[in-house]
């Protein structure tokens, strides 16, 4: 029995605006950061702000990677609200990975940098949202975060 191919298909953009790091520096869990979110903007199935008060909860693994964790919310342009979970990796040459730790814009295509998507609302007309896996390719910049999401099929 053959079983279906996943394909991928855009579901929304990101632009999440960002604070300066805080470093917490080597900690039981590892090197510890946290990003703060500002606020941003959601377009595609997803459309309206990304609310102020998430974070990305970041470790530095001895090779200069980054696990990814961050949690946030976005407020529809019909009030509705929808929590995102976004997990991954940013990798990448040694040197491209410090150009990014110090806050320098570097193409995305100089490094790796995927997640997975997981989101939850309590409105019916997103509700189709929480019943698909999403992947994402990002961009880290200066002072924001942005990505594409895919609804893997």
């Amino acid at each position: 029995m053959d079983l279906p191919v996943p394909a991928l298909h855009p579901a929304f953009q990101i632009r999440a605006r960002i604070d300066a790091p805080q470093d917490y520096g080597p900690t039981r869990a590892g090197h510890r950061r946290v990003v703060p979110i500002l606020g941003g903007e959601a377009s595609g199935e997803i459309e309206g702000e990304i609310l102020p008060g998430g974070a990305d909860w970041q470790l530095i693994l001895p090779d200069g990677s980054f696990e990814v964790d961050c949690r946030y919310s976005a407020r529809t342009t019909s009030g509705s609200l929808v929590y995102l979970q976004v997990k991954g990796v940013r990798t990448g040459e040694p040197a491209v990975l410090e150009r990014l730790a110090r806050g320098e814009d570097v193409a995305p295509e100089e490094y790796y940098f995927r997640t997975a998507i997981h989101l939850e609302t309590s409105a019916p007309e997103l509700r189709h949202l929480e019943r698909a896996i999403y992947v994402a390719s990002c961009a880290r910049q200066v002072d924001e975060v942005r990505y594409t999401a895919y609804r893997v099929s």
